[in-house]
């Protein structure tokens, strides 16, 4: 019996709908996490127990101890009927702005056409992690000169019909690059294998070119396994990028630097 093995490799055409499907999923990830996390946060807690009891006392639903275990059932309908209105409301706030987010994504120039876009740079790649053959992450860094825009190929709220004609993508090197993409299945997040895909990237990234000089990456709270494995990868903090959802989580914009990593890597 053979054992299995992982490797990653660059992109190829027939990976397209797996990827853009990965790249959607990625995105709308959080959101799960942030309905979750909205639910089970102190204020929300207090409010649905408020609510609930509000309606308990107007309808007489207080528990009656002398009908036995029975008695003690008249109030669950109360909060059961708060939550799941909670829980609506947590998933109607939270819900646009990770569909948003998703439809910018796919709209962007560098998924429209994956393989010539990280082409036109040495230190950029799409890169494919796989594990016995099957499909395990993605991640993608862009070091063209264009790696820090966040332009899409069509405007919100028009048509198909609104695709820019023209896009320029010019050839060469920035010295910043950018982590546009980075995903893991589930069930391999524990491994680590997260930290394999990222270090490899960073490499390849570093030592292609050395016009790179810095790599950035946004994260986020809300995708925990993504934000600690960059973390530990010597990314810090450069700035607060903005807030979201009903409780404003943040986003983060992380940055190593070619000093700190060649550093790291002498100690290694």
């Amino acid at each position: 019996m053979t054992e299995a093995d992982a490797r990653i490799r660059l992109y190829q055409a027939s990976d397209d709908k797996l990827v853009r499907f990965s790249i959607g999923k990625a995105s709308m990830e959080g959101l799960a996490v942030a309905n979750r996390s909205a639910f089970f946060h102190p204020f929300t807690l207090s409010t649905w127990v408020a609510l609930s009891c509000i309606m308990i006392q107007y309808l007489n639903w207080w528990p009656k101890p002398e009908y036995g275990l029975l008695g003690y059932l008249p109030p669950l309908p109360a909060f059961g009927c708060w939550g799941a209105v909670i829980l609506y409301l947590m998933d109607w706030f939270n819900r646009p702005y990770f569909e948003d987010a998703s439809l910018d994504l796919l709209r962007r120039p560098d998924v429209a056409d994956i393989a010539n876009y990280y082409r036109r740079s040495p230190s950029s790649g799409f890169f494919i992690l796989e594990y016995s053959g099957k499909f395990v992450g993605l991640i993608a860094i862009d070091a063209s000169k264009d790696s820090q825009s966040q332009d899409t190929l069509m405007d919100k709220g028009k048509s198909s019909s609104s695709l820019k004609s023209k896009h320029t993508i010019p050839q060469g090197t920035s010295s910043v690059a950018t982590i546009r993409h980075f995903y893991i299945e589930e069930p391999y997040r524990k491994a680590g294998i997260q930290n394999d895909l990222l270090a490899h990237t960073i490499q390849h990234a570093f030592k292609a070119d050395n016009a790179v000089k810095e790599i950035k990456v946004t994260t986020t709270s809300l995708i925990l396994y993504a934000q600690k494995c960059i973390r530990d990868a010597g990314f810090t903090l450069e700035k607060p990028i903005g807030k979201f959802g009903i409780y404003g989580w943040k986003f983060d914009l992380l940055v190593l630097r070619r000093a700190q990593w060649e550093k790291q890597d002498a100690v290694l």
